[in-house]
């Protein structure tokens, strides 16, 4: 059961977190506004569109990023205030342990995690949909990327391979394509076609001038000039960019990471390093609690500019060693739940060293 001083501390906490997000995040929106004005107008994006169908996503995609910086300053900001005005030594000398005084912290922090868990999965990557859909319509960050995927060799479904000579992720129309089915390593059916390319609406794919080659007792020969398939390809899932990796929701992400292992994709790195950073941001938030809690705590001569300053270190310090960690796995150095999970359990040590030496 929740005493008053638990609720007194937690209501702190989550007043304290929600109102850095707010600041922060119209801070940055006046940044990005300011750095992308040009391409706005240029085409013709209205204030309305703007904000409702950029910022109102972009302030979601803005939190999920400094989640656990905000968190961190929160912890800190108030606690200070609590150290400064002797309040916590009140709380002490009342007869609450220091380890009791932790237990708001972490249920708040867990509200938190809870939040940012069920952001991670659904809210998240459906903004970062809509996000990046009117960076491509309004934004021309696009604009030189190239567009032309070239000798593509992709197995479809056990025992059926895919090869394009050229592929255009534009217009989802390629040339030179081979589809070959196997049982039991043997070759079933093969279909070549000069040209071929992806109806949204239907789904299939259409070749033309195309010859199908049926192996058995019999082989079979037939050629045409046009025809509709169905085959497991879909390009906008085949060629994805690092940064459109958070448009999927996790059971989607999933689906695509066994996918692409069936397909024999050499890097899945990038799927498998986001799928597990949605699980252990809301612990790093126990954490950086923990750590801040136990900074902030004792009154200092500093006072909160101190604690600040120190904890902000800490701070930047495990979002540094979290992206380098990151790009480990992306190269393939280390495995990406190891990269994921590492700096949770360095600073995990570092808090609980931190709790242990703080003042009670």
């Amino acid at each position: 059961m929740l005493t008053r001083l638990d609720r007194y501390i937690i209501a702190k906490f989550l007043s304290t977190f929600f109102f850095a997000l707010g600041l922060i995040s119209l801070v940055a929106i006046v940044i990005d506004l300011a750095e992308k004005i040009d391409d706005f107008i240029q085409n013709n994006a209205s204030t309305k569109q703007l904000i409702f169908d950029y910022y109102i996503y972009f302030i979601p995609w803005f939190y999920n990023l400094f989640n656990n910086l905000f968190v961190f300053i929160a912890v800190i900001f108030f606690t200070s205030r609590l150290a400064l005005n002797s309040e916590i030594v009140a709380m002490l000398a009342g007869g609450v342990s220091f380890r009791r005084l932790l237990r708001p912290y972490m249920i708040g922090a867990s509200m938190l995690a809870v939040l940012s868990f069920f952001m991670n999965t659904w809210i998240i990557p459906y903004c970062n949909e809509q996000k990046v859909d009117f960076e491509n319509q309004y934004i021309n960050g696009r604009r030189n990327e190239e567009h032309w995927q070239r000798n593509v060799h992709r197995q479809l479904s056990p025992g059926v391979y895919m090869f394009i000579d050229n592929f255009s992720k534009k217009d989802s129309v390629g040339y030179k394509f081979t589809l070959e089915k196997f049982e039991n390593r043997t070759l079933v059916y093969k279909l070549a076609a000069e040209r071929f390319s992806f109806n949204q609406e239907s789904g299939k794919w259409h070749v033309e001038n195309y010859t199908e080659r049926l192996f058995g007792e019999e082989e079979k020969l037939n050629k045409g000039v046009e025809q509709d398939i169905d085959i497991a390809f879909n390009p906008q899932e085949f060629f994805l960019r690092k940064d459109d990796v958070g448009i999927y929701n996790t059971p989607k992400l999933n689906k695509i990471i066994a996918a692409e292992r069936m397909r024999g994709a050499e890097k899945i790195e990038f799927y498998l390093v986001e799928k597990y950073r949605r699980l252990a941001m809301p612990f790093s938030t126990l954490i950086l609690t923990l750590i801040g809690f136990s900074i902030s705590s004792r009154k200092v001569k500093g006072g909160r500019g101190m604690h600040l300053g120190f904890g902000l270190g800490l701070a930047f310090s495990f979002i540094f060693l979290s992206q380098l960690t990151f790009t480990f796995a992306y190269a393939g150095d280390i495995s990406p739940l190891l990269a994921v999970w590492l700096p949770n359990i360095v600073y995990l040590m570092i808090g609980l060293v931190l709790f242990r030496l703080a003042p009670k």
